[in-house]
């Protein structure tokens, strides 16, 4: 594996830190997995998950870019009110969101994978993000990932046309027992993507706020399928 890569960036704008396998197998046709970790974790988090990643993979982790403490990163902080809504900082989403872009850009050139073979996953918060990555610039990938996840309702007025959406394929997942993002969070991401031209596939697992084996493997599939 390797840690720690870098791509040259022609603007000079910072990249996201990140940790990168190359895919285990030659390949002229190489896909790109980008991953993103949940609140409060780094790109350590997502990336032992990377032997699990189909082979023709490229697997990049992300480090999100806002501090919480040692180790600890965001994509963007958020308050939870009394009625239990959230409320979040949407600079910093918005932030978070243009340097996943520019870093996804870089790592693709450098790699020589087209956006057709790029897929955005993530869990929780990484997962809110891989979403709306698909809802507002879906010419970048092929596909996203979500699991135990949500729509942010501050992205609704940058969503692309659903034509645009036309052909991307969707994966959501989520626990029945999710305490931390409700299963009623995930049940909505269906929702959504019924009344828009995706290729969802939707899958429910017991467990909490946590990627089990049983999830893992479906999601691995579904990959395995797509790049297939």
């Amino acid at each position: 594996m390797n840690q720690n890569a870098t791509f040259p960036v022609p603007d000079g704008h910072q990249l996201l830190s990140l940790l990168h396998r190359p895919p285990t197998v030659d390949t002229p046709e190489p896909w790109l997995l980008v991953l993103m970790h949940g609140v409060g974790s780094n790109e350590d988090d997502l990336f032992g998950l990377a032997d699990f990643v189909p082979a023709p993979f490229h697997v990049l982790s992300l480090r999100a870019p806002f501090v919480l403490g040692p180790g600890s990163y965001a994509w963007f902080e958020f308050s939870i009110e009394a009625d239990g809504s959230r409320r979040i900082d949407a600079a910093q989403e918005a932030r978070s969101r243009e340097a996943v872009v520019r870093t996804v850009q870089a790592a693709r050139a450098s790699l020589g994978v087209p956006p057709d073979r790029v897929v955005l996953g993530g869990f929780s918060q990484g997962g809110i993000m891989a979403l709306s990555l698909l809802r507002t610039r879906p010419e970048l990938l092929r596909g996203a990932m979500v699991m135990h996840s949500r729509l942010l309702p501050e992205v609704d007025a940058q969503e692309a046309a659903p034509e645009a959406l036309a052909g991307k394929a969707l994966w959501v997942s989520h626990g029945q027992q999710d305490g931390v993002i409700p299963l009623a969070s995930g049940r909505a991401i269906r929702d959504w993507a019924a009344g828009r031209p995706l290729a969802l596939r939707y899958e429910e697992f017991p467990g909490a706020h946590e990627i089990r084996l049983e999830e893992l493997q479906a999601a691995m599939g579904w990959l395995d399928q797509l790049a297939g």
